[in-house]
């Protein structure tokens, strides 16, 4: 039986079971609960995602550099909480800074050799893992109402879901057998879902269930996984609840009723499950927990999610879902924009599993830092003089921070978060 057919028989059983339980589930009113470590990778990721948006700006140049007038205002654009030329001036190891040919007093950047080198290898990985990236947004594509997705709402996604520049142009059209362009009514180009493919509407949590369970199936019991098949239970989400709680056995009991509940695959039809149901809430829980499973850094803004929202067939203020499920998710108000992070996704301030171009992405930090380290001494030299790339592996962060959390007094409330946060390319 394939995994689409598979999704389709787990769910016979549940248009039953949802019409007995329209919230019959005690929900715990919890309080927002800071972490320290993700707030300090969130902020860490937003100057690293800025300068990498800066370099493949300065690529595409047909100059082969930016001048200040040119990235003036693209502060917001890029989620900058400083103006951009200060930005720029900061990493000379990545941007190197000259006047303008024609005008003296225009500030000019063009990439240092150490930033085309890493580009040279950021290439090599995006051809390298390409089947892999095709495959993460055909699933994208597959979880959405039409399959399909207006390129505008891609196109800042590109960062979190490792898409190379411009790949519109450069990926999409190599794959006609998987995708192609439309456009929307209103005239919007779009790219849609050729072909479904079995094989790949298979959630995140399926899959470890599945690997774990195939490692205990040689044992004496049944595996998790195999019962699940079987229908006798429910898969559960990975929990890591924050510490701070006082009313820690209510919550876990809380949580304990919530797993009892059916888990339904994102990729299966959810019309005919009861809107307002606890069974809706979990498969809602599932669709984040899987959109989150397909990003590199296992987390995303807000905003990106929500102009996916009808696609994905989200509530209107599901925000509350991250701060209903702490266990599960992080909402975090860094860098003054609203982020949310896969919990299970991170260990000790760490990818618990970091992509090939997680791992690049620490070096090109760490090119970055060495900038500010030559700033400090009052040195401007160019990184390449100095800086050995074999060495560019260690993160900024070091031996790796502890999960610092910290209980705060407010309750983080969807209505409490602007309905208008910066957002980027």
């Amino acid at each position: 039986m394939n995994h689409l057919s598979h999704n389709k028989t787990l769910l016979l059983p549940l248009f039953k079971y949802q019409h007995q339980c329209t919230r019959t589930i005690a929900k715990v009113r919890l309080k927002w609960v800071k972490n320290r470590s993700l707030d300090h990778i969130i902020d860490k990721e937003t100057d690293l995602k800025a300068a990498s948006l800066l370099k493949d700006a300065i690529k595409r140049s047909s100059t082969a550099f930016i001048t200040e007038k040119t990235v003036s205002d693209w502060q917001k654009l890029l989620g900058l909480t400083v103006p951009v030329l200060r930005f720029l001036r900061r990493y000379p190891t990545l941007f190197h800074e000259f006047p303008h040919p024609r005008w003296s007093s225009l500030p000019c950047f063009r990439l240092t050799e150490t930033a085309h080198f890493l580009h040279s290898q950021e290439q090599t990985i995006h051809r390298n893992h390409e089947n892999q990236t095709v495959e993460r947004v055909c699933k994208v594509l597959m979880m959405l109402k039409t399959r399909t997705l207006p390129l505008q709402c891609l196109q800042p996604l590109k960062w979190d879901l490792g898409l190379p520049d411009c790949f519109e142009k450069t990926l999409i059209p190599k794959y006609p057998e998987f995708f192609e362009f439309a456009r929307a009514a209103n005239g919007v180009p779009c790219l849609r879902l050729v072909n479904w493919r079995d094989e790949l509407a298979v959630s995140a949590l399926q899959e470890s269930n599945e690997r774990s369970g195939g490692e205990c199936e040689g044992g004496s019991g049944e595996s998790e996984y195999v019962e699940f098949k079987r229908g006798r239970k429910a898969l559960v989400f990975p929990m890591r609840f924050p510490r701070g709680y006082g009313a820690q056995k209510k919550v876990r009991a809380w949580m304990e009723e919530f797993h009892k509940l059916p888990y339904i695959s994102p990729y299966v039809d959810c019309r005919n499950i009861d809107p307002n149901s606890d069974l809706m809430e979990k498969r809602i829980v599932g669709v984040l927990h899987e959109f989150l499973s397909l990003t590199i850094h296992k987390k995303t803004k807000r905003n990106y999610l929500r102009s996916l929202r009808e696609e994905l067939n989200l509530p209107h203020k599901f925000t509350r879902i991250f701060t209903r499920y702490p266990g599960i998710f992080y909402l975090s108000l860094k860098c003054k924009t609203t982020t949310v992070t896969l919990r299970e996704g991170y260990q000790s301030g760490k990818l618990v599993d970091p992509h090939p171009l997680a791992r690049h992405r620490d070096k090109f930090y760490h090119v970055m830092q060495t900038g500010l380290l030559y700033r400090a001494k009052g040195d401007l030299r160019s990184g390449e003089e100095v800086l050995t790339l074999d060495n560019m592996a260690k993160d900024e962060a070091g031996n790796g921070e502890s999960e610092e959390e910290v209980e705060t007094s407010d309750e983080f409330c969807e209505d409490e978060v602007s309905e208008t946060d910066e957002t980027s390319e």
